[in-house]
């Protein structure tokens, strides 16, 4: 297997290649029979995410906000018979959802507007079964509009679940009635609430009165989203953003957002330079096995392209709220693990808080939220190697490092073997056990594996290493004592970048 050596900085002749974000990868890439290994690997290194999911990238830590005729049953799975008369929150806050959630750092929350018992928190057109049948605001209130408007008010970006299964309506299971039904409830959640940045859908799908399973249009769901909500990202059941597997919120220790899929002649017909022709072949499938990308994988494929992972669970034990899961919040410490795992292995932390049959958030999810954002606003306050110098492998010059991560610049490595470590002096010794890395995902994700090293006075001394890293790789440590630490990138696709570096103290 071809490797290529690091990182980051080209030193031709002490001298540093920096370079700005230019976007000349692309977002898609077929696979020909004909390819060799090393053309299918510059393929896959030059696949980047579109400027949509870059942006939700950058969100690393969202909401899910599961509430409805759930949370008044006292179950998770509805049957779509309830009575609408049971929906009745006495004192239903949306500020109070949103305020907590951006005071926890969270950037965007998602509602569950409809779930698989059809019952819809805003007063659809098309279905009895909703908010305007109910006791609460005496049939005149509207949960999404609530939540949208709190949610802007507090600087959060709006996200809406819209169950696809539906054990309410009579024409579940005749496709192409119910598919309309589905693209009108759509149309109206996506053009009266302005912008939604993520449409969410799960895969559950059952029979219908009539005896047969639906089938989803999932091609007509994407046209209609791109059209009116061209700015939206879609989870899950689209080629947009990926479920990572579980929901337990861990991501993989080797997690590509680079991912292959297999196609038909008729499907490589389809295919354009265009993102959006991958909308019309795309066939929601299986993407939990533990590895998705790797080189094996990708050698394999037809076509390549950039499908990140959001990682999802909940507070609780259940997704709805349960008075008997009061006691059974997870702790600061199962949070914050989880945020390790979830943003700090190329993920986007989807985190559950449900709001109970009052319409607030309990005061138990809101203390661990609490006590999640101090620990990691604590934690990464202060990066330990700010102030440091760089020296690129044995080269006596060195560079602040300070210079090397300026915004929308990143550095990347010579393709040589001859490149491949990079060495923080800094000014003192310090003690830390958290390592921080990014890629520059713009032009690509590349490392495939890299160790990382101190200095004892004496001699280099291994701490800890890893695979990728893609958007950001957090690594939890046994405690460090030092005043050097040297990165190295021992395998790349081509030459591998790096937007930043830090290493900090874990607070608790």
């Amino acid at each position: 297997m071809k490797k290529f050596f690091l990182f980051l900085i080209l030193f031709a002749v002490s001298t540093i290649a920096q370079k700005k974000i230019d976007n000349k990868g692309t977002y898609l890439a077929i696979i020909n029979k004909s390819d060799t290994e090393e053309e299918v690997i510059r393929k896959a290194a030059n696949i980047i995410p579109t400027p949509q999911q870059y942006e939700w990238q950058k969100l690393e830590f969202i909401a899910f906000l599961h509430f409805g005729m759930n949370t008044f049953t006292d179950r998770e799975w509805g049957e779509g018979t309830e009575d609408p008369k049971l929906f009745n929150p006495t004192n239903l806050n949306a500020e109070q959802w949103a305020k907590n959630l951006k005071d926890a750092g969270m950037k965007l929350a998602i509602l569950t507007a409809k779930h698989h018992d059809g019952f819809c928190l805003w007063p659809s057109k098309f279905t009895e079964h909703s908010v305007k049948n109910s006791p609460w605001e005496n049939g005149k209130g509207d949960v999404v509009r609530e939540f949208i408007n709190a949610c802007r008010k507090y600087g959060l970006k709006v996200g809406l679940y819209l169950s696809p299964w539906d054990r309410n309506n009579p024409d579940y299971g005749d496709s192409p009635k119910y598919n309309q039904y589905f693209l009108n409830q759509l149309t109206e959640l996506l053009t009266n609430y302005g912008e939604i940045t993520e449409v969410w859908f799960d895969g559950a799908c059952g029979e219908g009165p009539n005896g047969k399973k639906q089938v989803y249009d999932w091609q007509a769901y994407y046209r209609l989203i791109r059209k009116l909500q061209p700015g939206a990202v879609i989870f899950g059941m689209s080629p947009d953003i990926r479920w990572v597997g579980t929901e337990t919120g861990y991501g993989r220790d080797t997690e590509w957002s680079v991912i292959p899929i297999k196609l038909d002649s008729e499907e490589k017909q389809k295919i354009t330079n265009d993102r959006n022709s991958l909308d019309e072949i795309y066939k929601p499938g299986d993407m939990t096995d533990y590895d998705l990308g790797s080189r094996e994988k990708i050698k394999q494929s037809d076509l390549l392209f950039w499908y990140p992972a959001e990682t999802d669970v909940s507070i609780r034990p259940g997704w709805f709220y349960h008075p008997s899961q009061d006691s059974l919040v997870k702790s600061v410490d199962k949070l914050v693990d989880i945020y390790f795992n979830s943003v700090g292995k190329n993920g986007v932390f989807l985190l559950n808080i449900p709001p109970d049959k009052s319409g607030l958030i309990h005061d138990n999810d809101i203390e661990s939220l609490q006590g999640l954002k101090r620990v990691i606003d604590k934690t990464f306050k202060k990066d330990l190697s700010h102030s440091s110098k760089v020296k690129v492998n044995d080269n006596q010059k060195t560079v602040s490092k300070k210079t090397l991560f300026e915004k929308d610049k990143y550095w990347i490595a010579d393709d040589s073997k001859n490149f491949n470590s990079l060495e923080f002096i800094l000014p003192e010794t310090v003690s830390f056990d958290v390592v921080k890395l990014q890629e520059e995902i713009r032009v690509g994700q590349r490392i495939e594996k890299f160790h990382l090293e101190y200095w004892n006075g004496y001699e280099w001394k291994k701490f800890t290493e890893g695979t990728t890293v893609g958007y950001k790789r957090l690594l939890k440590v046994d405690p460090v004592k030092t005043d050097r630490i040297r990165l190295t990138i021992d395998e790349s696709r081509l030459s591998p970048t790096l937007s930043n570096f830090g290493i900090y103290k874990l607070s608790k």
